[in-house]
């Protein structure tokens, strides 16, 4: 996708989300004559959502158990950082590390903290420096664009008209006596249009989520040498390793804090064994070589329909794009 393309799909499902958002929002208020509790809901919805953004970082820090990486620990990390950061024509972010199996990388921040490039002890273990220099070219990119502060607001607004929903159509089953019931009926009625109004929202900010994927990845190939190659094979290295993590604890319970805050990470590690099949990296001998062959490829209506539901691009979409702009 060409960069205007990708700039004008931006702006254009921005313009959607907060233009069908307010649509909605005045035709069924108006219909329903509803007001000062309704204002009150969204009203908490929204400070919620600002105190959850101020305070993720703490959250996101002892999921992952991230430390500040000092810079005598490793002196070329903290220099590749400084110079991707300038040629990013971005503040330096502080420099994490993650203390997880699991290869991956993430930005993140609020006006507490100030911004911060995560890496993963498992990604600083399996991909090569030129891979990792890649990564944390596709993460800056992701403050450059604020994709975080963009994200946020974005993906407020489908809990907003949930909630709103939720408590309407509550207070219209539960409400009132005989008396009521009529107007209860058709507050139900406007609460589920409400909740079914949420997911749609929830499709659109998830397009918009794999449409600043890729930004990022442009603005990797756009500041390391041979970029395009590097994260590439970076994120099949991700994926293979990945799919190899294990899902359950010794306990036998499904592991749920590896990925609560997924869709910070380059990828999506709940879908890195469906990834790795659609690569089919097993019948390759090298990264090189199942790059070239992806170049053939076209995902199934089936990939395709999962990637709608997906905050991250279809692998095999993803990697194409990056081929095309080497």
């Amino acid at each position: 996708m060409n960069a205007w393309k990708l700039r004008l799909s931006m702006a254009g499902t921005l313009a959607v989300i907060f233009g069908l958002s307010t649509l909605v929002f005045t035709v069924i208020l108006t219909l329903a004559g509803v007001g000062l509790n309704i204002v009150t809901i969204g009203v908490l919805v929204v400070i919620l959502n600002v105190v959850q953004w101020l305070i993720s970082p703490y959250l996101v820090g002892a999921i992952y158990r991230v430390k500040e990486m000092p810079h005598d620990e490793n002196p070329r990390l903290h220099q590749m950082v400084e110079s991707l950061s300038l040629k990013s024509k971005i503040k330096k972010p502080k420099l994490m590390l993650s203390q997880i199996p699991l290869p991956n990388a993430f930005a993140y921040g609020s006006p507490l903290t100030g911004n911060r490039v995560a890496v993963t002890q498992g990604l600083l273990k399996s991909l090569d420096e030129g891979e990792v220099e890649a990564v944390i070219g596709h993460e800056l990119g992701h403050l450059k664009h604020r994709d975080v502060q963009v994200m946020m607001v974005v993906s407020f607004l489908p809990a907003l008209f949930y909630y709103i929903g939720y408590s309407l159509m509550l207070s219209g089953m539960f409400g009132g006596g005989r008396s009521r019931s009529n107007e209860g009926g058709y507050n139900a009625l406007i609460g589920i249009l409400f909740m079914a109004f949420s997911w749609v929202l929830t499709l659109f900010t998830l397009y918009l989520s794999r449409l600043r994927e890729y930004y990022a990845d442009r603005h990797s190939v756009s500041v390391v040498e041979n970029g395009a190659e590097k994260l590439s094979t970076g994120l099949v290295t991700i994926v293979n390793e990945s799919k190899n993590m294990p899902r359950r604890n010794s306990n036998g319970e499904q592991q749920k804090s590896n990925t609560a805050f997924k869709a910070l990470f380059i990828s999506d590690p709940d879908r890195a064994a469906n990834d790795a099949a659609e690569l089919g990296a097993n019948s390759f001998s090298s990264k090189k070589e199942l790059l070239k062959d992806i170049l053939s490829r076209e995902p199934t209506g089936a990939e395709k329909f999962l990637e709608i539901l997906s905050t991250h691009p279809n692998i095999v979409k993803r990697l194409r794009a990056l081929q095309e702009q080497a």
